[in-house]
């Protein structure tokens, strides 16, 4: 390009959507630097110290591995050269408080057979027709909305009025729990199903029956990293370093600074300034409509972009010897009553009885294994120490109640609250997944890659296509794709060039005190 000016990016954030947007913006031959307020590439693809060694403590399973072999095929590389996975034919061990055990695998006919070994001929009938509509869900969603920059109502449309079979599939008006009401017959199954809405921090009973897609993504395969999940995201630092982008990690960002012209650089909390011309901002979008990033860029976004907030989260990490039961690498133990979990949960509440998703990182070896154990939690939750004990009972107690039991039982310490989540991703009030799901037209109301700020992109769970690992590699593809496109057009004609959007000058809005956003 002959203006070098606009080859400086500085990136925001080294999670999964900063990462993917840093890798393919140096591909495309642009000066990218990336800033990371924690000491470590990821974001909430964390870990914790355990006497087995690191214990992840954020996504445990990778789905959708296309998503990231694209990404390493764009930049010259091949995903399987830098990290190796290992495919699980068994997607999940469901446990009940009648003693039902239910295995899910990755081969739809062999999940049939289980289902109708586990809950009656009928209750298998109704899996394969619920597959069957997932996966018709999931292939008209995919290209209009997941892999497009930003959704195409249009051409969901289109693709709705060519396939009049997706209206009923997708169930217009009707929430995900009354859908699964109408398919299944078995209340289990209803509550299985009804879990996919927490994969984007919602519950059934408020999020659309079009999320029942959800289990076709996972029906695809899910995949563990050898070494731990987090080393996808070491890997992605380490070819995004081969191909030229610098890290500074630990480094927290005061504010951005933009004006008329857009975006001009990016102030940290040690003093310095980074001039730039374009900035891929990858924390929750939430920030920066409250000033965490400057008064400048409050005006980035609309609020419905950010509210209301998806669900929080209660997470255990720690390493002990488990005893009572067979686990599986992913387990979640349910709840008596679905209706109380999330009546609890839409109060603000910690969840009276909850369902519990036990991650057995190291299953089947000897010795003292690695665990992850997630409890929902409300957004904006300020855990007291009380509480934290409370958690601590409640978690562990019952699972003993469902035969699982650890030696030693883990201390508050390994405990990671809504309140902990807030402070370690500022201004995303614990929330794990930036807007919440809830209501018909959540999919279209998330923000995406472009901004009102010119300069200003946007990527991560916060953006389109929303949470989830995979969603995140996306929301950076469609960042660096924006940017590509916007530099081409201002390249061509400086006068009627827009990049990043429509600039907004200096928008002020009420400030909170500014802090890094940078995760």
């Amino acid at each position: 390009m002959e203006d070098k000016r606009l080859t400086r990016v500085v990136v925001i954030g080294a999670g999964i959507g900063g990462l993917s947007a840093a890798l393919r913006l140096a591909a495309q031959g642009l000066d990218v630097h990336v800033i990371e307020m924690a000491d470590h590439p990821g974001g909430k693809m964390r870990t914790a110290p355990s006497v087995a060694g690191p214990v992840d403590i954020g996504p445990t399973v990778l789905t959708m591995r296309p998503v990231f072999e694209a990404l390493f095929a764009d930049v010259g590389e091949r995903l399987s050269d830098h990290v190796t996975l290992h495919r699980d034919a068994l997607l999940a061990r469901h446990w009940w408080r009648d003693g039902s055990t239910l295995d899910l695998f990755d081969e739809p006919e062999r999940s049939a057979e289980a289902v109708g070994d586990f809950a009656g001929a009928k209750s298998a009938r109704e899996f394969r027709a619920f597959s069957a509509e997932a996966k018709r869900l999931y292939e008209a969603f995919d290209a209009p909305v997941m892999q497009a920059g930003a959704p195409a109502f249009g051409q969901l449309a289109a693709r709705v009025m060519k396939s009049p079979r997706l209206i009923p599939a997708m169930a217009p008006g009707l929430s995900l729990a009354r859908k699964l009401a109408m398919r299944f017959s078995d209340a289990r199954l209803r509550q299985l199903f009804g879990r996919y809405a927490t994969y984007v921090g919602g519950s059934p009973y408020q999020s659309p029956a079009v999320l029942g897609l959800i289990w076709h993504s996972e029906a695809q395969g899910v995949w563990a990293v050898d070494g731990g999940l987090h080393g996808l995201a070491q890997a992605m630092m380490r070819v995004a370093q081969a191909k030229g982008v610098s890290f500074e990690f630990g480094t927290a960002v005061e504010r951005i600074e933009a004006g008329e012209g857009g975006v001009r650089e990016v102030r940290l909390g040690d003093g310095r300034a980074l001039p730039c011309d374009l900035v891929v901002f990858n924390g929750d979008p939430k920030a920066l409509r409250d000033g965490y990033l400057g008064e400048a860029v409050t005006g980035a976004i609309p609020r419905v972009g950010t509210e209301p907030r998806s669900y929080s989260a209660f997470v255990w990490g720690f390493a002990a010897e488990p005893s009572g039961v067979d686990l599986a690498h992913h387990n979640v133990f349910f709840c008596a009553d679905p209706k109380v979990e999330f009546g609890d949960l839409s109060k603000g509440k910690m969840p009276r009885d909850a369902t519990l998703y036990v991650c057995a990182q190291d299953h089947g070896t000897p010795g003292p294994q690695r665990f992850e154990i997630i409890m929902n939690g409300p957004p904006g939750h300020k855990t007291t120490q009380e509480e934290r004990n409370t958690c601590r009972t409640r978690t562990f107690e019952t699972l003993q109640a469902m035969g699982l039991t650890f030696s030693p039982r883990p201390g508050t310490t390994a405990l990671t609250t809504p309140l902990d989540f807030d402070r370690t991703f500022p201004a995303s009030d614990g929330s794990l997944y930036g807007r919440s799901p809830h209501g018909m037209n959540a999919t279209f109301q998330r923000p995406t890659a472009r901004t009102a700020i010119r300069g200003l992109y946007l990527a991560g769970g916060g953006a389109h296509p929303g949470a989830g690992i995979p969603m995140a590699c996306l929301s950076g593809k469609h960042a660096a794709e924006a940017i590509r496109s916007d530099l081409a057009l201002i390249s061509t004609s400086q006068a009627t060039a827009t990049l990043g959007g429509m600039s907004t000058g200096s928008a002020i809005a009420a400030r909170a005190p500014s802090r890094s956003s940078a995760s």
